[in-house]
C-alpha cells in the first residue's frame, strides 16, 4: 500500500458525499446514513477547518496514488488544544484489507513530523472492534468509556514522550 493524504477542497463533494450516506459505513459513527443535507453541511464545516490550518484538517486518502479509500482527519481535540484527534472513514468495499491500519499510520507518521509532542486520541463506538483493533495495534489505550451525545463512546490515546 501506498497511503497519500490530501485535502478536500470545494471540487470534492461528490467523491465525499456517498460514505456519509451510507448506513453501514455510518453505523458506528453516527448509527446510520446521514441525509444529503447533513453531509452538505459537515462538507462545508471541514471546508472551514481546511481553509483555517496549514496543516491539519480532513484528507482524501488514496492508495497508489488515485484510488479513493475513504477520508481522515487529524485535529486539535474539541476539549484540548493540547491533544491531537484523529479519525478515519473507509469505503466499505476496502474493509478488512488492511486499509484501516495504513491509513491510521499515515495519520500518526503525518502527526509524528509536525507535532511530535502532542499526544493523539482516537474516539470510537465501543461495538466497532475493527476500529479499537486498528488503534490499539498502533499503540493507542482505552481511557475513557461511557457515553457522549447519547452515543456509546470510546477514547483511546496515543501518550507521546514529552
Amino acid at each position: 500500500m501506498n497511503i497519500t493524504l490530501v485535502k478536500y477542497t470545494s471540487d470534492d463533494f461528490d467523491l465525499f458525499k456517498p460514505l456519509l450516506l451510507d448506513d453501514e459505513i455510518m453505523k458506528y459513527i453516527t448509527g446510520k446514513g446521514w441525509t444529503e443535507v447533513q453531509v452538505k453541511e459537515k462538507f462545508e464545516a471541514i471546508l472551514e477547518v481546511n481553509r483555517n490550518e496549514d496543516d491539519l484538517g480532513y484528507f482524501k486518502v488514496f492508495d497508489n496514488g488515485n484510488l479513493y479509500i475513504g477520508y481522515c482527519k487529524l485535529a486539535y481535540s474539541s476539549n484540548d488544544c493540547n491533544v491531537l484527534e484523529i479519525g478515519y472513514v473507509i469505503n466499505k468495499e476496502f474493509w478488512g484489507k488492511g486499509y484501516g491500519c495504513a491509513v491510521g499510520q499515515a495519520v500518526i507518521d503525518t502527526a509524528n513530523r509536525l507535532f511530535p509532542q502532542l499526544d493523539i486520541i482516537g474516539i470510537i463506538d465501543p461495538h466497532n472492534l475493527a476500529s479499537k483493533k486498528i488503534l490499539e495495534k498502533l499503540g493507542f489505550k482505552t481511557y475513557f468509556k461511557g457515553f457522549e451525545e447519547g452515543l456509546p463512546t470510546e477514547k483511546l490515546m496515543l501518550k507521546r514522550l514529552h
